[in-house]
């Protein structure tokens, strides 16, 4: 068993895009997109996003990512309604979506366990790539 990973998102499109690039990289992880509405259209489903947990979460736990601060208050009350254990064992991180679902889904492909796995989606948060403005100072 690995940790899993909830990708949610206001696109259908994006979770799903997103999940295809990690799975490249994370082939043995549980990476399941949750995004857009039941009827195709923007926004995040409370359904979507349980089931998403569900299919995920095989024991180890499931770390939950998402792409814009509402997409967090759905993930949020999917989790609040969780019981037991598995309430203990799915965490929403706050990380850069792409990076940290790439991050974390090869944590958990490595077999980290569920601290792991958000400790490397958490990295992704100070994580330089290889150029570009990081600072409006530089602009001068």
């Amino acid at each position: 068993m690995t940790v899993g990973i909830v990708l949610v998102s206001h696109s259908a499109e994006l979770a799903e895009g997103l999940a295809e690039v990690a799975g490249q990289m994370a082939p043995n992880v549980a990476i399941r997109p949750a995004g857009g509405m039941e009827d195709g259209s923007v926004g995040t489903s409370f359904d979507r996003i349980s089931d998403a947990i569900q299919a995920a979460d095989s024991g180890d736990g499931a770390v939950l990512l998402y792409d814009l601060g509402s997409g967090y208050l759905t993930a949020e009350t999917a989790v609040e309604f969780l019981e037991g254990e598995q309430a203990d064992r799915v965490v929403i991180v706050d990380t850069p979506f792409v990076l940290g679902a790439v991050s974390a889904s090869i944590a958990a492909n490595v077999g980290m366990d569920l601290r792991g796995v958000i400790g490397a989606a958490l990295e992704a948060r100070t994580a330089n790539g290889p150029g570009g403005v990081r600072s409006v100072d530089e602009l001068g």
